[in-house]
């Protein structure tokens, strides 16, 4: 393990004023991002619209690193750049999203164990070579009724540690992401509970699989109220219950922190993390890791034209730079342009 490697690309990822573009969405889930602007997902749509997103004018301003999906790993620019090396050339650092997703766990009916692992060590092998200096691996826990159940974290917090520690060995940086989903009627006490003792658990099996923590960024959810909790918790609360969980849960020798968005609406998710770096003086960074949220607008505003190639990277553009200011505690609400 070349601890000074996996330190210095975390240290780049977490940089102040920069986020992580989470672009690793399946074949499967960029269809259905497709289909909301009508929009075929051929091989081509998706490439042009990953090269729209990438080659953003100023994108490297706010954006520290990209993750990828194994297909977007091998596509290239249209004039035949492979697109991490294009990334890294233009000071983002690619990476790349490693398990195979969450799969129902046996015996435990509504919950999940994400898959992968068979194969890793192989697979990072020729990531590395491919030019991946950084991973992702995303675990899922569900809140509703009995669960999430104490196997189902325990197992998820295992996977996430081999995960952790194959990656290091392979000199490439372990992006941790353990998401509590916000899908359900959870309050955001209900949500505290939960992440609390899933980071805790998380952190117990990386210490004991002896993952270096000043090489991983820890992707986290925010602590908010499920999506059909009657009372949503007002913006100053969350940005409370998360710090106050992560102070707990986290140790020091994390280096940064970089938030998924988790169904939160793109301002949602800009508001929060710009409360939370505006409260004062913090152990670790405090970034994003965001794909629809940063996103959505460009998705929206390219449509699939080609005529509005440049629309879509003014708006991914101006979303990245919103929480870029939000990374130091710097946005205001006022700063969104009105809706067209």
């Amino acid at each position: 393990m070349n601890t000074q490697e996996l330190s210095a690309t975390v240290q780049a990822l977490v940089a102040k004023n920069r986020g992580i573009l989470a672009a690793d969405e399946s074949t499967s889930t960029i269809t259905k991002r497709f289909n909301s602007i009508k929009l075929e997902s051929t091989d081509e749509n998706r490439r042009v619209y990953r090269e729209l997103l990438f080659t953003t004018p100023g994108a490297s301003e706010y954006i520290s690193g990209v993750i990828l999906f194994d297909e977007t790993l091998r596509q290239k620019t249209k004039d035949g750049t492979s697109f991490p090396a294009y990334l890294a050339q233009h000071g983002m650092l690619p990476g790349i999203k490693v398990d195979t997703g969450a799969k129902a766990l046996a015996g435990f009916p509504g919950e999940t164990i994400t898959e992968g692992l068979d194969g890793l060590r192989e697979r990072l092998a020729e990531y590395y070579k491919l030019g991946a200096k950084f991973a992702k691996w995303r675990a899922v826990i569900d809140i509703g009724s009995g669960i999430p159940s104490a196997y189902a974290v325990e197992a998820n917090a295992a996977a996430l540690a081999r995960y952790a520690a194959l990656c290091q060995e392979a000199g490439i940086a372990p992006i941790v992401e353990p998401e509590v989903l916000m899908d359900g009627g959870h309050t955001i006490e209900r949500c505290e509970e939960v992440t609390t003792a899933v980071l805790g658990t998380v952190f117990e099996h990386l210490s004991a699989a002896r993952v270096y923590l000043e090489g991983i960024v820890l992707k986290p959810n925010m602590v908010v109220s499920g999506k059909k909790c009657a009372q949503k918790a007002a913006p100053d609360r969350v940005a409370e219950a998360t710090l106050r969980t992560l102070k707990r849960c986290v140790p020091s020798a994390v280096p940064g922190i970089a938030f998924l968005s988790g169904g939160q609406s793109p301002t949602e998710a800009t508001l929060h993390l710009s409360l939370m770096n505006a409260a004062g003086p913090l152990p670790w960074a405090l970034t994003f890791s965001y794909g629809r949220a940063l996103q959505e607008n460009a998705l929206s505003a390219w449509g699939g034209k080609p005529a509005a190639f440049g629309k879509g990277q003014q708006a991914l553009f101006a979303r990245a730079k919103l929480n870029g200011l939000a990374s130091i505690g710097a946005y205001k609400t006022s700063m969104e342009s009105p809706a067209p």
